[in-house]
């Protein structure tokens, strides 16, 4: 059954609506302003995001809640509405099923490498190093506990 056009526009609306407000919570130092959802019908990025909101937030965000998604037109329409170095992020649904987002593979390895060197960071700040022995053979816990 053909979907109209105002129905189809709700259903898109809802998208960028549901991705504004999971951006508004990930940055939630920012105003609520700082990230809005595009009027539909007008062209640019879906998602509106302020001087300060693109300092934090390295996407451009086009959404598409659709049926049948034609991935290299969104991608193509992504990359044309972005006006500066943000990387492009088509944010994809369809009815019943949760959203995904499609972005380039290489900010995708930069992100794992991102992630991969905080934990490693983590890992290397939670090691203390062992106790140092106080005299050959003597171990600085025998000492406390009085042996």
């Amino acid at each position: 059954m053909a979907r109209s056009a105002k129905a189809s526009k709700a259903k898109g609306r809802r998208l960028q609506n549901y991705v504004r407000d999971m951006l508004r919570d990930v940055y939630s130092q920012l105003h609520p302003d700082d990230i809005k959802s595009q009027t539909m019908g007008m062209t640019g990025e879906d998602i509106v995001r302020s001087p300060a909101a693109k300092e934090v937030c390295a996407f451009s965000f086009e959404c598409k809640n659709v049926e049948r998604l034609q991935i290299w037109r969104a991608i193509d329409q992504c990359e044309g509405n972005k006006c500066d170095y943000s990387a492009p992020a088509v944010v994809f649904k369809k009815n019943g099923k949760e959203p995904y987002v499609a972005i380039p593979f290489t900010v995708f390895c930069d992100m794992l490498q991102h992630e991969n060197e905080r934990r490693v960071s983590e890992q290397t700040i939670q090691k203390k190093p062992a106790p140092k022995s106080i005299s050959p053979g003597i171990r600085p816990e025998r000492v406390r506990n009085g042996q």
